[in-house]
């Protein structure tokens, strides 16, 4: 297999990038590296805010080993449920994850989850600790998505644009070649050449964007749980758009609509229903809170 990976409109010509390290004969897949990375470094941001808000950071730590896992757990079932003509006949495929197959929105929901239930043994708030825990999230997601980047997938359609990827045709999953890109393969040396739209870039770009915004909107924030309700909006409005892109998308079962283009727009106005909710409950409430203030100051004159 070729191992190339080139960017020609950029310059960019990368001969040499493997799938992954070996030490004492035991593999290692960049995609895993990368994937620990982002969990890593997602941690130590969310246990930087945790003590910045003055929290206690021994319960983070304490929701990671709960949600790292279940995060994995969800996002491996949520790819094998919308994929299952791949595992029907193979079960024992399912746990072989070493080369992708992992669903981000399966993860976040696995984590949620988990973190739900922490939350409500350890009687924690569980808007402030989705607020605290988020900038994390989108931080990890930024850096685990460079591991499409070596397993030659979560690539888009063909295109000859500014930021064309281009990928031996061996080196990827035949299932992800699109017809447009049969029609615009290009041979050199005796190789066989895709060009498409580095999707995992994109979104990887999307998410540093997103992680911005919630830094510098979360001292601002009107009521607990909004931070959290805009990384839905945000990450979901990016997918949404992202995911028409690709050509490896998991199918909903009769409709045949792109499973995660459904769930983020579902995500999108959800989020924004709440958010416009809850900031006009916030604003009844002070408001309530004001004239309170007026008559009680009223009351005391009255006094005098």
């Amino acid at each position: 297999m070729t191992e190339s990976i080139s960017f020609p409109h950029l310059g960019i010509y990368l001969n040499h990038v493997g799938r992954g390290i070996s030490i004492f004969g035991f593999e290692i897949t960049f995609y895993g590296i990368l994937t620990g990375l982002g969990i890593l470094v997602g941690t130590g941001i969310v246990l930087l805010e945790a003590r910045r808000i003055r929290q206690n950071a021994e319960d983070y730590l304490e929701l990671v080993v709960f949600a790292v896992p279940a995060a994995l757990v969800g996002a491996r079932m949520y790819y094998i449920v919308f994929n299952w003509e791949l595992y029907k006949d193979s079960p024992a495929d399912i746990f072989h994850i070493r080369e992708g197959g992992l669903a981000i929105y399966g993860g976040i929901l696995g984590g949620f989850l988990a973190v739900l239930a922490v939350c409500a043994v350890k009687k924690l708030s569980l808007p402030l600790v989705l607020d605290t825990a988020c900038p994390g999230l989108a931080a990890g997601q930024a850096i685990g998505r460079w591991g499409d980047f070596f397993n030659r997938e979560a690539f888009g359609e063909y295109t000859d644009s500014l930021f064309a990827m281009r990928l031996p045709l061996d080196a990827v999953r035949m299932s992800d070649v699109s017809e447009r890109m049969r029609n615009h393969i290009m041979e050199e040396d005796g190789v066989r050449y895709i060009q498409a739209h580095p999707v995992f870039f994109y979104e990887s770009v999307w998410c540093l964007l997103l992680l911005a915004v919630l830094l510098l909107y979360r001292r601002h924030r009107k009521f607990s749980g909004e931070v959290f309700l805009m990384y839905l909006c945000g990450y979901g409005a990016g997918r949404f758009c992202l995911e028409g892109l690709r050509t490896d998308q998991l199918l909903m079962p009769v409709t045949g609509w792109p499973v995660s283009q459904v769930v983020s727009a579902a995500l999108v106005v959800l989020s924004v229903i709440l958010i416009i909710y809850n900031r006009l409950d916030t604003g009844k409430n002070r408001m309530h809170w004001s004239r309170q203030k007026r008559m009680w100051r009223g009351q005391k004159g009255g006094m005098r």
